[in-house]
């Protein structure tokens, strides 16, 4: 049998206070695509901090084996060194240099060995080499803020391969993809495997993509490893692991209905956008939507569909308070009133709350509390005077806590150091503070595991019951068709389709996305 390229043996990190891991153990052999997963909270990222060296030799107990030898890393120069490369969900680029001087930062090709004087011909000719096993094709010398996220994540692997990789560990890498450059990424992943012996161990809450790529998967829950399996496939490429197997293993028990039913009625029309036509703020000349129309009633949840660059954002952007765009036409009115949604604090007043698609950028203080963030969007709730009221403040955190079950030992916590489902349910509790009759919501559950997204289905359903008009947005078909009750397909900024939640299916979806 052939010895594991990787060993993690009985590793256990404790933070004050709290056991991280517990005793967990990995093997990954060589030539595998190898998945961890887990619910947010799990240990994989800590995990994995571990074996890049992050967290230095010294600062847990157990042992890591690499190519058959002990290794002692003290920072991610080593265990890189090694051929242990991490790329991280939040991409590790600098926007402004060109690709090529993105792939060999900190490593670059010079004249002399005795002189720090760039060999600029070498650096484009042996970034080609590493973008042409990756399908990039671009010019090296693009800036990458120039690129879209898919081809900045290659431009992340290149810089991995130039670095004589022998293990890559990719954190959610398809978090912000579209599905057609996620399964690029992913066919890039078995090549890696197939034709250059790279094994790779890849992070990630979209069960779907595991179940397609994975040869081994191991589960970790509450920081232990509960169990790995081994993934056989069928002529047609099909996993003999089900994606309802692994959340049996992620969360402890069988999740019946990923997407829970919603049997409250439908009411009236809350919320209409009329002729919405906006442009882009960096090019007054090109339109970024036209001429959008759409209709939410109260109690219904509507799906926005529709690939990455459709419009989808600055849709729901430039509604809540013309916050994105320059020469906006059209009309909003709700309950039948036109009105005026000039502003944030407007869209507010007006009942609108936005649940942002980056709750780390945009919807939360990281550094600061629960209880800060819970009553941030409506301070004028708990203050008179410009002076806030303490006691109300505390009431209406502790009361936003225990309604939508955010994990934390108190609403004194910093947002920065609770889970990625915690945090998005800190966001929710933010809005529902304010009181709103329509509430827009971006990518509700990117970046979260399986359990702690079907709460936020629950909450999404408690919403629409209490006769909130919500619009959801989500990358995840599956998950728009298993939430809404209407979807509205978009395709370059324009509605290119209405369809029946309960009828409609991912390729209805993508017929219309691609027939306009």
């Amino acid at each position: 049998m052939e010895a594991a390229l990787l060993e993690m043996k009985n590793i256990t990190k404790t933070f004050p206070g709290v056991k991280a891991l517990d005793n967990v153990n990995l093997s990954v052999k060589r030539r595998k695509i190898h998945a961890l997963v887990g619910e947010n909270g799990a240990g994989k990222s800590t995990l994995m901090k571990i074996l890049s060296g992050v967290y230095p030799h010294g600062s847990f107990e157990g042992g890591i084996v690499f190519e058959g030898n002990p290794c002692v890393f003290s920072d991610i120069k080593q265990s890189e060194k090694a051929g242990i490369v991490i790329i991280h969900q939040e991409l590790a680029l600098s926007p402004y240099l060109s690709i090529a001087e993105n792939i060999f930062l900190g490593d670059e090709r010079t004249k002399y060995n005795f002189l720090p004087i760039i060999n600029w011909d070498k650096t484009r000719e042996d970034a080609l080499i590493y973008m042409r096993k990756l399908g990039l094709n671009e010019n090296p010398n693009m800036p990458v803020n120039k690129l879209g996220v898919g081809k900045q994540q290659l431009v992340e692997i290149a810089k991995a391969l130039a670095k004589d990789a022998k293990i890559l560990i990719l954190d959610e890498p398809t978090s912000a993809l579209n599905e057609t450059d996620s399964e690029h990424l992913l066919q890039i992943l078995r090549e890696l495997r197939d034709q250059h012996n790279i094994a790779s161990v890849l992070i990630s809450h979209k069960l779907n993509e595991v179940a397609a790529v994975a040869d081994t998967i191991t589960i970790l829950r509450d920081g232990r490893t509960i169990e790995t399996l081994e993934v056989e496939r069928d002529v047609g490429g099909r996993a003999s692991i089900s994606e309802d197997r692994i959340i049996k293993g992620m969360v402890g028990r069988e999740i019946i209905d990923r997407f829970p039913k919603r049997r409250n009625p439908v009411g009236e029309v809350v919320f209409e956008v009329r002729n919405w036509t906006v442009y882009n703020p960096d090019d007054p000349e090109r339109k970024k939507l036209d001429n959008v129309n759409i209709t939410v009633r109260a109690g219904e949840v509507v799906g926005l569909a529709g690939l990455v660059g459709a419009g989808r954002t600055e849709l729901a952007t430039s509604i809540f308070g013309k916050y994105y765009g320059v020469n906006i036409g059209g009309q909003t009115l709700i309950n039948g009133e036109e009105v005026n949604l000039n502003s944030i604090p407007k869209a507010i007043e007006h009942g609108l709350a936005y649940v942002t698609e980056d709750r780390k950028e945009f919807g939360l203080v990281l550094i600061e509390t629960i209880k800060k963030n819970t009553t941030l969007a409506k301070l004028k709730k708990i203050s008179s005077g410009g002076i806030i009221n303490e006691n109300e403040e505390i009431i209406a955190a502790e009361y936003h806590r225990k309604k939508l079950n955010i994990k934390t030992p108190s609403i004194l916590q910093l947002a920065e150091n609770l889970s990625g489902g915690n945090q998005q349910k800190v966001v929710l509790a933010k809005w529902l503070f304010s009181n709103p009759r329509i509430f827009i919501l971006d990518e509700p559950t990117r970046g979260i595991d399986v359990g702690a997204k079907h709460e936020i289905y629950t909450i999404i359903n408690d919403l629409a019951a209490e006769g909130i008009a919500c619009i959801l947005i989500s990358s995840e078909m599956p998950e728009v068709i298993g939430m809404s009750d209407r979807i509205y397909v978009m395709s370059e900024g324009r509605i290119t389709a209405e369809l029946e939640g309960k009828t409609a299916t991912q390729e209805d979806i993508m017929r219309h996305i691609l027939s306009n």
